[in-house]
């Protein structure tokens, strides 16, 4: 008997006919004993795989009933039951994934290459498409399906290094093209592709290879390429003949989590339980860091989070909610987690349960969130974890000052560092107290000749009691030793610790403790200084130096201020952004209220944001995209921040302005649902600009998927907004009002000299006459557009100009250079991370490589394509790629006309939402 995993699950007998099983319940459960490789797998394992959560009635019958029937198909004594549970037998050979194994691993022990070669191939021949390709969603097998994924990838790069060893690397290179489509951050594959391109003449794609797969590094991960990969791109650079295979190189898990500058001291313990627990297979789902702040909750998470990163395939990130406002509902939580993960929301309704929609998006992934400072939004944080808990591949980090009290919860209070005993050696002080080699550490970072010697030891003793140990406390403190000695250092603590606390009267004694070295901090700087850091406090997720300037009041040099503030650790560096470390930041806010500058650095903070905004907008259409967009994705707290507090003060002019300023951002990343909310908020102040409101007012309609009313100016905005709410309602089905609207911008965009909009209208045109069957006047159409759009440097508009040119190969029965024309748009949409024009551009690749007969290359980018739809959580655009694979799997030619029925062909217009 011969079972087959490396596909659809099969059972063939000893002379190779099909063994009958018709019932999918009865094949899930052969599925979950194959996957359990012998071993035993409960009742009631199999029970809670079976039915998820929702057995029948009698569900110990039923099951009984299915294992009945596996047996009447493989025979009794294939289906073993023992005290343990249920078991399949299946003996050596028997396995196509166990043969699998056995070849690679086999082939890994052979020194001979073309012997070696023939095996792998052979291995990989086994397989007939994606591993339990019938069952690849449940979780039971998800884990077996990765590893036998990875397996066949691995081997796939081996025998393609095995022929570049043995000079064949030209017949290499069409099955890594095809591999390094699938897997487009594999970073090894790419440099065994480049090498293959380089062995068979063609540097040139070599070199190009490399330069996309650095952007998209760059641009989803934050990362270079790994060394290995640079020095193959210098080696073929320079035509060096000695360019070698590459060495392994680890896939890089997605992730957001920053890079700590320093090491994490004293916290090896703690760091060891945490990744215990969340690393088990069956683990806790939530752990909270609990203490006080300052004791390192925030520091202890990322290093954990980094560690076991690899182990999350769908990544490991960071949420920062230091910056929510106390009023945040779980809604606007959950949104800044979608917006972190780089999900797209797809939600236009307002009143949509986004909680619930986050769950549905988590499902089926192996993601690890930290959500970082919640003590001010427990009970929101805790409805949005009570909510994802029941997401099996989730793992959920809190960092708190108190628990959620929530269901599942693990709570680990974090304690502070370990003080020093009695002891006068400086080594044995060392080693016993983690809050002296803390201090230490950081002293020499400040002043490099600074050692714990016999003399200063007791004083560096006292300092780290009187701190209670609490790191942050000792860091700052010890950053102090640029200009003082550890006796001065000591007196100034005893001074400052024997003053009363203010507004840390009341607090537990590690919160004053804490509190009264950031006071001390505080009374050693200069009167500018502490204007300068109690301004920045206005930022809710740090600034740059511009945003510094601008909220900081008249007459400083905020530049050699903030270097100092950083130099005394109250301030964090972090590229080009300034960030206030959490206990700071709440220390610096009271200090504002204090103060009688709150409003003026409100007023500044608001202004600066309007300005910015309204200044950069117009790059979002024009050469400086990318630029635009990168800082409309780093400002997007404090744009939301502004935005909060303008529509609190009932300062109409400015919040009318902003939302007026982001609405092209918002539909470019796809904020359909933030944009209404934002609007609707905006225009409920009384006043403001007749002008900005009639505009909002517009903006808000065409959200809507509402007209926008008639009379208003002929401009810019008005005529981006006439083409915009015709775009939106043509797909929406409205197709009379939308093409009306669309002309009329076009014709109004000619009269002005607005070329962007008439591109843009161009562009929507096109698609309406190859709707109409007209494929001439829609091809003169999109190539006007497409030219305009050069002119102009927009690369968005070049999407959307060339996506008619494509839709209009395909009914024309000719290509004419567009495949060219997509593959730029593909590396154009990646570097704006303009996800659902990513798989729209692989879909209307895939349909031109099936028309030219291209089947092979059409499937691994329908694949991709959903791959990526998976990854964003884009429904539509993984039930498209469904679709498209059901269909050639039915019928693997398909025709050039032959494409599915495609409601989103059009979509590649204004009306879709492009993912963040």
């Amino acid at each position: 008997m011969r079972f087959g995993v490396l596909g659809s699950l099969t059972v063939r007998d000893s002379n190779g006919d099909q063994v009958p099983i018709t019932e999918t319940k009865v094949l899930r459960v052969l599925a979950n004993l194959l996957v359990h490789h012998g071993r035993p797998v409960s009742a009631d394992q199999l029970i809670e795989d079976l039915w998820e959560g929702l057995p029948p009635s009698r569900p110990l019958n039923t099951l009984q009933t299915k294992i009945s029937q596996l047996r009447r198909a493989l025979g009794a004594e294939r289906v073993l039951r023992s005290p343990a549970g249920y078991r399949v037998c299946v003996e050596e050979g028997e396995l196509d994934s166990a043969r699998f194994r056995r070849a690679v691993e086999e082939a890994d022990r052979i020194d001979d290459p073309g012997a070696r070669a023939r095996l792998l191939a052979e291995a990989l021949g086994l397989w007939r498409g994606p591993a339990f390709a019938d069952f690849a969603d449940e979780p039971f097998v998800r884990a077996e399906a990765a590893c036998l994924e990875e397996l066949r990838v691995g081997a796939a790069e081996r025998l393609a290094e095995t022929r570049i060893e043995t000079g064949e690397g030209a017949g290499a290179v069409a099955g890594l093209r095809e591999l390094v489509e699938e897997y487009p951050l594999r970073e090894r594959l790419h440099g065994l592709y480049m090498l293959a391109l380089f062995r068979a003449g063609r540097q040139g794609e070599a070199l190009r290879v490399f330069h996309d797969l650095r952007t998209r590094l760059r641009d989803q991960l934050g990362v270079d390429p790994d060394p290995a990969v640079s020095g193959l791109y210098t080696s073929i650079l320079r035509q060096e003949p000695e360019a070698t295979v590459l060495p392994r190189i680890a896939d890089r898990p997605r992730s957001n989590l920053p890079s700590p500058p320093t090491a994490l001291i004293g916290r090896e313990s703690e760091s060891a339980h945490v990744r215990e627990v969340l690393s088990a297979p069956h683990g806790d789902r939530l752990l909270t860091l609990t203490g006080p702040g300052g004791v390192g909750k925030t520091r202890l998470a990322i290093a954990v989070a980094r560690s076991l990163a690899e182990g999350f395939p769908d990544g490991a990130w960071i949420v920062e909610l230091a910056g929510v406002d106390r009023g945040a509902t779980a809604a606007d939580l959950t949104e800044r987690v979608i917006t972190t993960l780089g999900l797209c929301e797809g939600v236009t309704d307002p009143a949509f349960d986004l909680v619930e929609w986050l769950r549905g998006a988590l499902e089926g992934r192996r993601t690890l969130v930290v959500l970082d400072n919640c003590e001010h939004v427990v009970a929101q944080v805790a409805e949005l974890v009570g909510t994802l808990l029941a997401v099996d591949g989730v793992r959920i980090v809190v960092t708190t000052q108190e628990a959620l009290d929530v269901p599942g919860e693990t709570v680990f209070p974090l304690a502070p560092l370990t003080l020093p005993e009695r002891v006068r050696d400086p080594q044995e002080m060392i080693a016993s107290s983690s809050a002296v080699r803390l201090f230490v550490e950081r002293a020499r970072a400040a002043s490099p000749g600074f050692a714990l010697t016999a003399e200063n030891a007791p004083v560096v003793a006292a300092i780290c009691r009187r701190l209670d140990g609490i790191p942050l406390a000792v860091e700052l403190v010890a950053a102090r030793l640029r200009a003082l000695t550890t006796e001065q250092i000591a007196a100034g603590l005893d001074d400052r610790f024997a003053l009363p606390t203010g507004p840390g009267r009341g607090r537990p004694t590690r919160q004053q403790t804490l509190r009264s070295m950031i006071d001390w901090s505080w009374h050693l700087l200069a009167d500018g200084e502490r204007g300068v850091l109690r301004r920045l406090a206005v930022h809710r997720d740090g600034c740059t130096l511009e945003g510094a300037r601008a909220v900081c009041a008249d007459g400083h040099d905020v530049l050699d201020v903030l270097s100092r503030l950083v130099d005394r650790s109250l301030v964090v560096r972090e590229g080009e952004r300034y960030r206030l470390l959490e206990s700071v930041a709440a220390y610096c806010v009271e200090r504002l209220a204090e103060s009688d500058e709150l409003e003026d650095a409100r007023r500044r903070f608001i202004a600066f944001h309007v300005r910015e905004a309204e200044r950069r907008d117009p790059l979002l259409r024009g050469a400086r995209q990318r630029r635009a967009l990168e800082w409309f994705d780093a400002e997007t707290v404090n744009l939301r921040h502004a935005l909060e507090l303008a529509v609190r003060g009932k300062d109409a002019d400015a919040a009318l302005r902003l939302v007026d300023a982001l609405a092209w951002y918002w539909r470019l990343r796809n904020r359909v649902a933030e944009a209404q909310r934002s609007f609707d908020a905006a225009l409920r102040i009384p006043g403001g600009p007749p002008h900005a409101r009639c505009v909002a007012e517009g903006w808000l309609a065409a959200f809507e998927g509402r007209p926008p009313r008639e009379e208003g100016p002929v401009e810019a905005a008005a005529l981006r907004l006439l083409w915009f709410a015709g775009s939106v309602l043509y797909r929406a089905g409205d197709r009379e009002t939308g093409r009306g609207l669309v002309e009329k911008a076009l014709a109004r965009a000619g009269e002005t000299g607005d070329r962007w909009v008439e591109a843009a209208a161009l562009a929507e045109r096109a698609g309406h006459r190859l709707d109409d069957g007209d494929v001439s006047a829609s091809r003169a159409d999109a190539r006007r557009s497409s030219g305009t759009f050069v002119d102009l440097a927009d690369r968005w508009g070049l999407l959307r100009a060339n996506a008619s040119l494509a839709r209009a190969a395909e009914i024309g029965l000719d290509d004419l250079g567009v495949t060219d024309l997509l593959e730029e748009d593909l590396r154009a949409a990646e570097e704006l991370g303009l996800w659902v024009d990513v798989i729209e551009t692989l879909f209307r690749l895939g349909r031109l490589a099936a028309a030219r007969g291209e089947h092979s290359r059409a499937r691994h980018l329908h694949e991709r394509a959903r791959r990526i739809a998976t990854e964003r959580s884009y429904s539509s655009g993984v039930v498209e790629a469904d679709v498209w694979l059901d269909r050639t799997d039915a019928a693997p030619a398909v025709s050039r006309a032959g494409h599915p029925p495609d409601a989103s062909l059009h979509s590649g217009g204004a009306g879709t939402a492009s993912m963040r």
